[in-house]
């Protein structure tokens, strides 16, 4: 009988493939923890969340008088002068509007414009040149929290339609 010889472990296939199964998992895990680690977006931080809770009566109460005063409102921007437009129906007739786009992930995207009243119901300013992807709009009569009403609505842009801002429900473009 011959003695069939016997290779030591270093030059077996099955012991380096397992062993590099297990140094690649370690190598890919490690990198996705680095990456992980030095790309953290702050988004989903929120501290005050019992303060925002308490905020969503207040925007209910805002978008509860804007039924009340029957208002509504149409948007466009125009998209060679960039003109803001809107036109504004119902019983309240401000002076000026505020309109902030809101950028539904990145709050340092977000804009704010005063509306000129121009006449009976057309308000208008100068908009951003370049305006893409989606936005969240909000429409009331003065800056910040203190506003008696408030309209709101959702966009697309680039949009040459008109875009429908209501009380208290999402919109869709006409």
């Amino acid at each position: 009988m011959s003695d069939p010889t016997i290779t030591p472990w270093y030059k077996q296939f099955w012991p380096w493939f397992l062993l590099g199964l297990l140094f690649s998992s370690i190598v890919v895990s490690t990198t996705f923890a680095v990456l992980s680690i030095k790309s953290y977006d702050g988004m989903v931080v929120q501290e005050d969340y019992y303060e925002h809770g308490k905020a969503i009566n207040v925007i209910f109460a805002k978008q509860e008088q804007a039924r009340a005063l029957n208002l509504s409102a149409e948007l466009r921007i125009d998209p060679l002068t960039s003109d803001i437009v809107v036109d504004l129906a119902g019983d309240a007739r401000p002076d000026k509007l505020y309109l902030d786009l809101i950028f539904p992930t990145e709050d340092d995207r977000d804009q704010s414009f005063v509306l000129e009243h121009v006449r009976e119901g057309r308000y208008i300013t100068q908009g951003p040149d370049n305006l893409r992807y989606r936005w969240y709009l909000q429409l009331q009569p003065e800056q910040g929290d203190e506003s008696e009403w408030r309209l709101i609505g959702e966009a697309r842009f680039p949009d040459e339609n008109t875009i429908a801002l209501l009380p208290g429900g999402r919109s869709e473009n006409e």
